[in-house]
C-alpha cells in the first residue's frame, strides 16, 4: 500500500529552490525540523532523487545512535565513494583532518553543484557534526546545498543542542514539518479506503494521532479488510506494522520519555471504566504522578504531556484528564510491559493519588488492577468508593470495588458483612449468578447474630427472587433454635418468613397459621410488624372494613419502632392504604420505607414497596407513568409486567399488549401472587380483543389460585366481576348474577368506593330492568364520591347503555357523553372507543369531539402547565421520570387539542380553555 498523502509539497518546494541557487553558485544549510514519524526521511530522498534527475552530484549520510562513538563516522559515509579518498586517521588532529576533507568537498563540487544529505543529524558522532558545521559556514561560497533533518520533538531526557546551535540563522534555512491535521489524515485514510464509512475512517484518524508514519502502518495492517472497527488491541492487527511502528517510536524518543509513555498508557488502562463526572483526578496532578512514578523530572514531564497533545497522540478525555487519542495506541505503547510492572504502577499510584486527595473511587479504580495491597488504607477505599457508586446508581461498579476488597485481609465478622453486601448488590445485576453462593457463605462464617440475620434476610430474598420459596424460608427458619437468647432477631426473621412466603400458597398458609395461633396465645409477643401481617392477612380474607383496618394500622404506626422491624410494618400498612383508597398517605408510607432501605443489603421488603409503589400509580391511572420505563426482563411475570399489560389495553395499544402477553409461558410459571395479577390482566386483553372464552378462563383460573391462598376479598383483583362480564357477553347471566352477588357482598365488607361502585356497576348489568338501572345509578353516585378514574368511567357507560336500552336516549347521550370525556382527559383510549360507539349506537349524529383545555389527560396538562412555566423537555422529562420522546408526544396531542402551533400559546390557552371550549364539543342529536 502507498503512504498516505502528507503536506510535504512546501517542503520540497523549499528544496527546490535552494537547489537552483545552488546551480548558480550559491549554497545553504537546509535544516529539516519535525517530530518521529513527520516524514523528513521522505523529503529528504525525494530531493535526493530530483537533484540526482538534474545533474548534481549527491552525498549521502544517515546517522544511527550505534555509531556515534566513532569519529567522523557521518564524513565517512558522505565520502567513501568518492575516488581515492582515504578514511581520516583516529588518531589525527581534528581541525587538520577537517580541512583536509572540506578541501577534498570543494574540488568535488568544481565538478559539478552538490547535493550533501544528513538524514537524523542529531544522532551523528560529535567529530562529524563539528565538521558539517564549520563546512555549513562556507556553504554561500560554493555550489554546495547541504541539506540535514533533526528531531525536534519534546522528549522527557533534555536534547543535545540543534546542528544550526551555533551558527548565524543567516546561514541556515529551517522548515519544520507538522503532524497532520485530522481533516488531512482522513482524506488520507478515504483515499486508501474509499468505501470506509466516517466512524471507521475516525477510528483509524485517531489511531494514527497525527503521525504519519503511525497512520501508514495501521493502514498496512488495515489493508486485508477483515476489520469492521479499528481494533483497540495490537494482539488483532497483522502483519504487525503498527505496533512495529510504535515501538520504533518509543526507541526515538530515549528511555526517559519511553518510561513515561508506558507509565501514563498503564495509567491510562485504569481509566477505561472511568469515573463519575467530578471524580476525576485533577488535571495539574496529573504530571507529578507520572514524574513520581517514572523517577523523571516534572517539568520535563509536564512539557511531554503539553507537546504531545500538541501532536495529536494524546487528548483530554471528558474529565479533562490526558489519555492517548486511541486505545489501540496505548495498547501499542504497553508491548512488553509486563503484567507485574502493571499491577505496581497501579498500586503506586492509587497510594499517590490517595495522598494526593483524589477521590475514592479513583483510587479504588487502580487498585481493581493490582494484587493484594495489605495496607489498612486499601479496604476502607474501596468500601467506600462502593458507596458513593451505589449512591449514584452504578451498581456494577460497586460490585466492582466490592469484589476486590474481598481479596484484602480480613476478618470473619468484616467478611461475613461484605460477602453479605456484595451478595445484595451482585442480585440486582442482570445476568449475575453468583448472588446466592456469596450470601450463602456469608451464612457460613461465624459472626454476631445481628450480621448472621442480615445475612440469612438475604439469603432467603434471593432464594425467593429466583423461584425458590420453600428454600428461602427454611434459610430463615434454620436460625431459630441458634437465636433463643435473641427474641428481637428471631422477630425479624419470622417477619421476613411472614413476607416472603407471600410468593408460594403452602408456605403462606403454614405462616400466617403460626402467626396467628402465636397472637391469639400471647399477643403481647406479637411485634407490631406481625400484628400488622395479620391485619393484611384479614384484608384479603374477606374479614375486615377499610375503616377497621386502617384505624389497627395507624394505631400500629404509632407505637415506639423497632429499626430493623419497621420496614415490614411500613410496607405492609401501605399495600392495605392502597387497597383502602388511602392514596396519599400509602404513598408517604412506601418513600418512609425506601428510605430506610439500604441498597446493599438484599431486603424482602424493598421489592413489595416499589410494588405498591407502583400500585398507587395505577390507581390514580397515571398511565404515562406506568409506562414511562418498560419492565424489565425477567422469566416469570411480575407485577410490574402486569401493570404494563393492563396500561397497554387501556390506553389502546393492543398489539403492543398482546406481545407482551405471549413473551410469557405461563405455563411453566412459579405460583405466586403476581402471576394471579399477570393472569388478571391476560384476561383483560382477552376480553378486549374478543377473545371471551379465553378471558373467562383467565379470570376464574385467577379466583381459583386467590381462593386457594385465602384471598378472597375483590381488593386484590375483583376476578368474580370480570368473569361474571364474561358471562353475560357469552350469554350465561345466571353464572354472571351469582358472581356479582358474591363480589357485592364481599366489596359491602371493606366498604370502599371503588369496590363496591365496580360490584354494584356489574351486578346492575346482570340484573338488568329496573332494580338493574338502580343498581347502576348507585354505582355512579358512589364512584362520584371518590377520586374520578376509569371506575367512574366504566359505570357511566354502564348507565348510559342501560338507558338508551330502556327508551331514555337524551338522558342516556348525556350519561355517555361525560364518560367519553372523562375518558379522554384520563387517557383510557379503550373506555373512551366504548362510550364513542355506545353514542352512536344510542342515535347520536357523531361522537364527541375531544378539543380544549378540559380534554387534556392529567399527564398532559401536567407536562403543557411545566412547558407553560418555560421548562424545556428535557427538563420535564427529569423532573417527572420520563423519556424525553414520551414529553413530545404529549405535548404535540396536548396542541392539537388546544388549537394552537406554539409554545408560547400554551399559556393562555391553558388559563382561558376550561370555560372558553369546555371539555367536549356537544353533538347534534338526532
Amino acid at each position: 500500500m502507498s503512504r498516505p498523502a502528507c503536506p510535504l509539497r512546501e517542503a520540497a518546494r523549499l528544496l527546490a529552490t535552494t537547489i537552483e541557487r545552488a546551480h548558480a553558485g550559491t549554497g545553504r544549510l537546509v535544516l529539516l525540523r519535525g517530530a518521529t514519524g513527520t516524514g523528513r526521511t521522505t523529503v529528504l530522498e525525494n530531493a535526493a532523487e530530483d537533484a540526482a534527475a538534474h545533474g548534481m552530484q549527491v552525498l549521502r549520510a544517515r546517522c544511527s545512535a550505534g555509531d556515534s562513538a566513532i569519529p567522523f563516522a557521518v564524513v565517512q559515509q558522505l565520502f567513501c565513494h568518492m575516488p581515492g579518498f582515504a578514511d581520516p586517521a583516529g588518531d589525527g588532529e581534528e581541525r587538520a583532518t577537517g580541512a583536509g576533507l572540506r578541501r577534498v568537498l570543494r574540488a568535488y563540487a568544481e565538478q559539478a553543484p552538490l547535493l550533501i544529505t544528513v538524514d537524523d543529524v542529531h544522532l551523528a558522532d560529535p567529530a562529524s557534526r563539528r565538521w558539517l558545521v564549520e563546512t555549513a559556514r562556507l556553504m554561500d561560497q560554493l555550489p554546495i546545498v547541504l541539506v540535514a533533518t533533526e528531531r525536534s520533538q519534546y522528549d522527557v531526557d533534555p536534547p543535545a543542542q540543534g546542528l544550526a546551535h551555533s551558527l548565524s540563522p543567516a546561514l541556515v534555512t529551517g522548515y519544520t514539518l507538522n503532524p497532520l491535521s485530522d481533516a488531512s489524515a482522513a482524506t488520507a485514510v478515504r483515499s486508501a479506503f474509499p468505501d470506509a464509512d466516517g466512524s471507521w475512517i475516525k477510528g483509524c484518524v485517531r489511531a494514527g494521532a497525527g503521525n504519519p508514519l503511525l497512520l501508514h502502518a495501521l493502514l498496512d495492517d488495515l489493508s486485508d479488510g477483515s476489520h469492521p472497527v479499528v481494533p483497540d488491541t495490537t494482539a488483532a492487527l497483522y502483519p504487525g506494522a503498527f505496533p512495529a511502528a510504535v515501538q520504533w517510536w518509543l526507541d526515538c524518543a530515549g528511555p526517559g520519555t519511553a518510561e513515561v509513555a508506558r507509565t501514563l498508557a498503564v495509567l491510562d488502562e485504569g481509566w477505561d471504566h472511568g469515573p463519575a463526572p467530578g471524580a476525576g483526578f485533577p488535571v495539574p496532578h496529573l504530571p507529578a504522578l507520572l514524574a513520581q512514578l517514572s523517577g523523571a523530572d516534572p517539568a520535563r514531564v509536564a512539557g511531554w504531556i503539553t507537546a504531545m497533545t500538541g501532536l495529536g497522540l494524546l487528548r483530554p478525555d471528558g474529565l479533562g484528564r490526558t489519555r492517548y487519542a486511541h486505545p489501540l495506541l496505548r495498547d501499542g505503547m504497553l508491548t512488553g510491559v509486563s503484567a507485574a510492572r502493571r499491577r505496581v504502577v497501579h498500586r503506586t499510584t492509587a497510594e499517590v493519588m490517595l495522598h494526593r486527595g483524589a477521590s475514592s473511587e479513583l483510587v479504588a479504580r487502580q487498585l481493581l488492577l493490582t494484587d493484594v495491597v495489605d495496607a489498612p488504607w486499601a479496604l476502607p477505599v474501596l468500601q467506600d468508593a462502593a458507596s458513593v457508586a451505589l449512591r449514584e446508581g452504578h451498581i456494577e461498579d460497586a460490585v466492582a470495588f466490592l469484589r476486590r476488597a474481598l481479596d484484602e485481609p480480613l476478618s470473619d465478622e468484616g467478611r461475613q458483612r461484605l460477602l453479605t453486601e456484595l451478595g445484595s448488590l451482585e442480585y440486582a445485576v442482570p445476568g449475575s449468578s453468583a448472588a446466592i453462593l456469596r450470601l450463602t457463605e456469608a451464612l457460613r462464617l461465624p459472626g454476631p447474630p445481628q450480621e448472621r440475620v442480615r445475612a440469612a434476610v438475604a439469603l432467603g430474598t434471593a432464594l425467593t427472587g429466583r423461584g425458590r420459596t420453600r428454600a428461602g424460608v427454611e434459610v430463615l427458619r434454620s436460625l431459630y433454635d441458634a437465636l433463643t437468647d435473641r427474641p428481637d432477631l428471631v422477630r425479624i426473621l419470622r417477619q421476613a418468613f411472614l413476607q416472603l412466603s407471600d410468593k408460594e400458597q403452602l408456605v403462606r398458609q403454614e405462616a400466617y397459621k403460626l402467626l396467628a395461633e402465636g397472637a391469639e396465645r400471647a399477643p403481647e409477643s406479637i411485634s407490631p410488624a406481625g400484628h400488622a401481617f395479620l391485619v393484611k392477612y384479614a384484608v384479603m380474607a374477606g374479614l375486615s372494613s377499610a375503616k377497621e383496618a386502617m384505624l389497627r394500622l395507624r394505631r400500629l404506626l404509632a407505637e415506639p419502632a423497632d429499626p430493623l422491624s419497621e420496614p415490614y410494618l411500613l410496607g405492609t400498612a401501605a399495600a392495605v392504604a392502597q387497597w383502602a383508597d388511602e392514596l396519599d398517605e400509602a404513598e408517604r408510607l412506601v418513600e418512609r420505607g425506601l428510605a430506610g432501605q439500604r441498597p446493599d443489603f438484599l431486603h424482602p421488603m424493598h421489592e413489595a414497596l416499589l410494588s405498591t409503589r407502583m400500585d398507587i400509580v395505577a390507581a390514580r391511572a397515571d398511565y404515562t407513568r406506568l409506562l414511562a420505563d418498560p419492565p424489565p426482563a425477567a422469566a416469570a411475570p411480575t407485577n410490574a409486567h402486569a401493570h404494563a399489560l393492563r396500561t397497554l389495553v387501556e390506553t389502546g395499544r393492543v398489539a403492543e399488549a398482546a406481545r407482551l402477553a405471549e413473551s410469557f409461558d405461563l405455563r411453566t410459571a412459579p405460583e405466586s401472587w403476581e402471576l394471579n395479577r399477570f393472569l388478571y390482566a391476560r384476561g383483560e386483553l382477552r376480553a378486549a380483543t374478543g377473545d371471551l372464552a379465553g378471558a373467562l378462563h383467565d379470570f376464574l383460573e385467577c379466583g381459583r389460585r386467590q381462593s386457594a391462598r385465602e384471598m378472597f376479598s375483590p381488593v386484590v383483583t375483583p376476578w368474580r366481576t370480570a368473569a361474571a362480564e364474561c358471562h353475560l357477553a357469552l350469554g350465561v347471566p345466571r353464572e354472571a348474577l351469582a358472581l356479582a352477588e358474591e363480589e357485592l357482598r364481599l366489596a359491602r365488607v371493606w366498604n370502599t368506593p371503588r369496590t363496591v361502585g365496580r360490584a354494584l356497576r356489574v351486578l346492575g348489568t346482570a340484573t338488568g330492568g329496573r332494580r338493574g338501572l338502580q343498581l347502576t345509578q348507585e354505582a355512579v353516585r358512589l364512584l362520584r364520591g371518590g377520586p374520578a378514574g376509569p371506575e367512574l368511567v366504566a359505570a357511566l357507560l354502564a348507565l348510559g347503555r342501560q338507558l338508551t336500552a330502556s327508551g331514555e336516549s337524551s338522558r342516556a347521550r348525556d350519561i355517555l357523553r361525560e364518560a367519553a370525556g372523562l375518558a379522554e382527559r384520563l387517557g383510557a383510549i379503550r373506555l373512551r372507543d366504548l362510550a364513542e360507539e355506545a353514542l352512536r349506537a344510542g342515535g347520536a349524529r357523531r361522537t364527541a369531539t375531544r378539543t380544549g383545555a378540559a380534554s387534556l389527560t392529567d399527564s398532559e396538562r401536567r407536562i403543557a402547565e411545566l412547558a407553560a412555566g418555560g421548562r424545556t423537555n428535557a427538563e420535564i422529562a427529569d423532573l417527572l421520570h420520563l423519556a424525553r420522546r414520551t414529553v413530545e408526544t404529549h405535548l404535540t396531542h396536548s396542541y392539537r387539542k388546544l388549537g394552537i402551533r406554539r409554545r408560547s400559546a400554551l399559556s393562555a390557552a391553558l388559563t382561558g380553555g376550561d370555560a372558553a371550549s369546555g371539555s367536549l364539543v356537544s353533538d347534534r342529536d338526532t
